[in-house]
């Protein structure tokens, strides 16, 4: 498995193992029941703390993406494309509100954000 991290990020590490994992979910490279790293050899692997790792492990089964099973590791659950749907609908909506922060901080007001808007959907 291929985790970058970015010790120079203002995201926490943890959040970005989670959003890469999700991501490789999501997009079918992570299949259900597929193993994934132990928390410790992930942590080696990264060099960061293997409660970081377990942080991160934690999260995503508590948002549905893997099930721990105690002894034997975690593996990809099931996933729900209802809840893969969901999960891809709040990443255009924190992209969309990147943009529009990064707009805004340029001098752009609404109109001309929605005119921007409007001017690449029709492409």
């Amino acid at each position: 498995m291929n985790i970058i991290v970015n010790n120079t990020s203002m995201q926490p590490i943890y959040e970005q193992i989670v959003e890469q994992i999700k991501g490789m979910i999501m997009q079918g490279e992570l299949q259900q029941e597929e193993m994934l790293p132990s928390v410790r050899t992930l942590s080696k692997d990264l060099r960061i703390s293997a409660l970081t790792v377990k942080k991160a492990y934690d999260t995503l089964e508590q948002e549905g993406f893997i099930i721990t099973v105690h002894g034997k590791g975690s593996f990809v659950a099931g996933v729900n494309q209802n809840l893969l749907l969901e999960e891809q609908k709040k990443e255009v909506e924190r992209d969309l509100d990147a943009a529009i922060r990064k707009g805004k901080s340029c001098g752009m007001n609404d109109e001309d954000l929605r005119q921007l808007f409007d001017l690449l959907m029709e492409e």
